[in-house]
């Protein structure tokens, strides 16, 4: 048993193409992420077959499909501190196994006397807890909010832009420096939707990946608070998934943060369905030496 690493995703879905797509949902995160991933990791069980799978990227940020809670523990060692993890993600049984073999294996040092030169290993500390749902059947908000749903076009991206550093802020993460180039592909590819008021005014914005390995992702469901509490996000958001579905996804999932009950009610609401609970940690501290 043992985790075996690549940077071409071509060679990854060779070796774990059977695997990610015997389980779309559960590994949508890394099927979304393999394209532009720094690193892409499989996991052999005692059989050779893959059991589990992972995706970096950013650098230095691990998100982690279905896999065992035994492939997570072994992921410390084969991912030491000199690689640079900065944050994981992942279901949350296997992102609490691993941070608990993390701190066995490189020495639990915080807070205490350390050797001279000895570099502390770093603490995780909670980034989110979020839960996949994926569409069970679609339920339109009825009755629908006032206005219509439209595609994006480049006309909007100023205030797209102005948007996704907003929404990446919300969610207690450093937005880009630009976010340009993934909200115009986004906007040629027909995969960000807006809701407007009946005067013609963007109000919010939801969006979706490309479908990869029989799913799609739903994402970057955005209200500005002035305009919150009025069903614009109910709108968007069954107007995003009735495309997904138009394209052919099979399988159309979600996050959503745990600590957000509105939004939690709001996808069940629409049809969404709860498949399991994920956790993102981050790991702070003195740099780690390579």
């Amino acid at each position: 048993m043992s985790w075996h690493f690549t940077s071409e995703p071509e060679t990854f879905r060779a070796v774990a193409g059977a695997f990610l797509e015997a389980d779309p949902v559960r590994n949508a995160l890394v099927l979304t992420l393999a394209d532009g991933a720094r690193q892409l990791g499989w996991w052999t069980g005692r059989d050779g077959a893959v059991t589990g799978v992972l995706a970096e990227s950013p650098p230095g940020a691990v998100s982690l499909g279905a896999l065992p809670v035994e492939a997570a523990r072994a992921l410390a060692p084969a991912l030491p501190d000199g690689a640079g993890l900065r944050e994981l993600r992942g279901e949350t049984a296997a992102v609490e196994a691993y941070t608990t073999a993390h701190e066995k294996t490189h020495g639990k040092t915080h807070g205490k006397p350390r050797t001279p030169g000895e570099t502390p290993a770093p603490a995780p500390g909670l980034l989110t807890r979020t839960r996949l749902f994926r569409l069970g059947e679609l339920v339109p908000p009825d009755p629908a909010p006032p206005g219509r749903a439209r595609p994006a076009t480049e006309a909007d991206l100023p205030l797209l832009r102005d948007w996704t550093t907003d929404f990446v802020r919300d969610i207690g993460e450093e937005p880009a420096a630009d976010h340009t180039g993934p909200l115009t592909e986004r906007i040629t590819e027909g995969r960000l939707h807006l809701w407007e008021a009946p005067d013609g005014r963007p109000v919010s914005m939801a969006a979706r990946s490309r479908t990869t390995g029989g799913q799609t992702r739903v994402h970057l469901v955005y209200t500005p608070p002035a305009d919150r509490g009025r069903g614009h996000a109910a709108g968007v958001t069954a107007s995003i998934t009735r495309a997904a579905l138009a394209s052919g996804a099979p399988q159309v999932v979600l996050f959503t943060d745990l600590a957000n009950p509105t939004s939690n009610a709001l996808y069940r609401r629409l049809g969404y369905r709860p498949v399991t609970d994920h956790l993102g940690v981050r790991f702070t501290g003195p740099a780690p030496r390579p």
